[in-house]
């Protein structure tokens, strides 16, 4: 988003967006390095990603679907399947690959959000005279408590499912015997 985009866009939108911003720049900052992850970084934007996909689903989404009479966001299944896919991203002790897929998803993710009808701007335009009060909300959300990274296989198969509902696959390289993520081409509902 742009500085002459910033300008018009609306509370709810450079609130929001200003977050994506910080964990960005967080996410950046922990693989910096190509081999070896900022585990401090990491888990300030794990952390700050947990707790920014929580007030979209306790808060922004269910104010929408209040404001638009009980009808959901039209993208609100495929904003929810890539929440469920990040935070399983979010559980196992972070890789290379991993980051890079997380950065995948939110790529596409994000534009969902910010981008021109997109979660943010409708929130803005439904939600113009409560958007003070959803902002104190939102600012007041409660921070996440994290559990410890975990990579036991009951772990990697939620993972592999939860990515595979929302249209990405994990899949096992024997020959290198690490675990490789990838975007599949299969059509998940918006």
């Amino acid at each position: 988003m742009g500085q002459q985009e910033d300008s018009k866009a609306g509370p709810l939108t450079r609130f929001l967006v200003d977050d994506h911003r910080r964990l960005d720049a967080l996410l950046q900052s922990a693989a910096a390095d190509p081999i070896t992850i900022d585990q401090a970084a990491y888990e300030q934007f794990r952390a700050g990603l947990l707790k920014h996909i929580g007030m979209e689903e306790k808060i922004l989404l269910p104010a929408l679907q209040r404001l638009r009479n009980g009808a959901p966001f039209p993208h609100a299944v495929r904003l929810r399947l890539d929440h469920g896919a990040l935070a399983a991203l979010l559980m196992p002790t972070p890789t290379p690959v991993i980051l890079a897929t997380i950065r995948t998803i939110l790529s596409a993710h994000n534009r969902l959000e910010e981008g021109p009808d997109g979660l943010y701007e409708a929130s803005d335009q439904i939600a113009s005279a409560e958007a003070d009060s959803l902002i104190a909300h939102l600012g007041a959300a409660p921070e996440v408590t994290v559990a410890p990274h975990s990579d036991n296989p009951a772990v990697l198969k939620t993972l592999r499912a939860t990515l595979g509902r929302a249209g990405y696959h994990l899949s096992d390289d024997e020959a290198v015997g690490e675990t490789t993520i990838g975007v599949s081409n299969q059509e998940v509902p918006t």
